[in-house]
């Protein structure tokens, strides 16, 4: 599985990352929810695979962002391309196309998951 990591973006820089895992097999993926906790799933198409996809909180749109690589997630019968953020405190975030263009907005409710689709 992919961790997602939070750090600050205060300006764009470069920064270096693991290699890619693996891609994840059905039941490989471990989300933590619960309490105020909850979970991101956006989904993207192949051609997104490897991006890194940045999400933070819809009132601190230069602050903390969070960041997880879309990887293909080989389900019964078919593969899909998705990112997984978990855990994100309940609320609503923004999730960037890039450092300064967001992609649109996603409400993470308490103990649940939330899903959006990367166009």
């Amino acid at each position: 599985m992919t961790a997602a990591h939070t750090h600050e973006h205060p300006h764009p820089h470069p920064h270096e990352h693991a290699p890619l895992p693996a891609p994840s097999r059905e039941g490989s993926v471990v989300l933590e929810i619960g309490g105020d906790l909850g979970a991101l799933i956006i989904h993207t198409g192949p051609e997104q695979d490897g991006l890194e996809i940045e999400v933070g909180p819809v009132d601190d749109p230069s602050g903390r962002r969070t960041h997880a690589a879309v990887r293909p997630r080989h389900l019964a019968g078919r593969t899909v391309y998705c990112a997984v953020i978990s855990p994100l405190r309940s609320g609503d975030y923004t999730v960037w196309r890039d450092e300064a263009t967001p992609a649109g907005t996603v409400h993470v409710p308490q103990a649940g998951v939330a899903e959006h689709r990367w166009v």
